[in-house]
């Protein structure tokens, strides 16, 4: 094996969906944008169709032919980003259903589309997509009579429980959608293990199927190993890779593995921020992250490894975001696509 190996578990994935699910009394939807958070969109689709979900968001149209391809006619796909000019044929011959984010999308719509379906999106409190009350409040008569599928805000805290932007949101997505006979969702991973209060009749969870905080339960979907292309000894004194970053301390054994930022490990995770595992014993990464490699410490592993791996259950991709002062999203769907990537069911 040349080139790292990406491992995806698409019955992970599946039983994360049916956990949150069950966690909800009403519909559970489930989003795949992003090329389903860089797995696959596809095969992440049918995945979670064949464990039950028939709602599916996306974040621009162009993402939803992929999906709509894998799925075939029924499933539901909608848009975050709603009728963007332009986006009539392909809303038209994919059946994607757009979120409206403004009136001037909303007449967009109504003129190119009249009849094909639609939801609104509202401004809730976050400041990025939607409809902000006043506006709502001028169209909505006009919106309503049209016939939406969905009333949809999005929370910006909900990964914080008791920040208190939850329960101001939640009160304005009430004021908005109040005397509205029509489904209502607020609510992606985070929201959904608020409670009942903030599910209303759609959920659409995201990175918590794919095993992500701050679904604390999620199982581990995606495992990364990397092949070792060389390991040398080195004595006590001498240093490793670019800048000289890392001198040893003792007589050392380093492997060279064959990934690097390039294939969406940042530089930050450099020097000791992550463990690579031969087995379950971790090896301490040392030196920087360099485009196409990266050095690790094995001087304590009793034979040379020919495989290590930097994620798995014991290293996720949180774990890997905390050491790189990001989040989980970023590293996941930042994983690059010289990864040969093998799917499990």
């Amino acid at each position: 094996m040349s080139t790292a190996r990406l491992k995806i578990n698409l019955e992970a994935l599946a039983i994360n969906w049916r956990n949150l699910d069950s966690r909800t009394n009403c519909e559970t939807a489930a989003v795949v944008k992003a090329n389903g958070y860089g797995l696959d969109a596809g095969r992440v689709g049918k995945a979670l169709a064949e464990a039950g979900a028939r709602n599916f968001f996306v974040a621009a149209a162009e993402e939803g032919i992929a999906l709509r391809r894998a799925l075939g006619p029924g499933p539901g796909i909608s848009v975050f980003s709603g009728h963007m000019d332009g986006d009539a044929k392909l809303l038209k011959d994919f059946q994607l259903t757009p979120m409206l984010n403004s009136i001037d999308q909303m007449l967009r719509h109504f003129e190119a589309l009249p009849g094909h379906p639609f939801g609104v999106q509202l401004d809730s409190g976050m400041n990025r997509l939607g409809m902000e009350a006043g506006e709502w409040a001028a169209v909505r008569e006009i919106a309503l009579g049209q016939g939406p599928v969905l009333l949809m805000s999005h929370l910006a805290c909900a990964d914080e429980p008791d920040h208190g932007m939850n329960a101001f949101q939640l009160k304005n997505f009430r004021d908005m959608t109040e005397g509205c006979d029509l489904p209502r969702s607020l609510s992606a991973t985070g929201g959904l293990l608020l409670g009942p209060d903030y599910h209303f009749d759609l959920c659409r969870p995201g990175i918590g199927l794919y095993g992500g905080a701050p679904y604390d339960g999620a199982l581990p979907v995606v495992t990364l190993e990397v092949p070792v292309i060389q390991t040398r000894l080195l004595a006590a004194g001498e240093t490793v890779g670019y800048g000289n970053a890392w001198t040893a301390q003792r007589e050392s054994r380093i492997a060279t593995i064959a990934a690097g930022y390039a294939d969406g490990l940042q530089r930050a995770l450099q020097n000791g921020g992550i463990q690579a595992y031969a087995g379950k014993t971790p090896c301490p990464v040392i030196g920087r992250v360099s485009m196409d490699l990266i050095t690790v410490d094995v001087t304590d592993l009793g034979a040379d490894p020919e495989v290590l791996t930097l994620i798995n259950e014991d290293q996720t991709v949180d774990r890997m975001a905390d050491a790189a002062g990001t989040i989980g999203y970023e590293i996941l769907t930042s994983l690059g696509h010289r990864y040969a990537r093998t799917y499990s069911a």
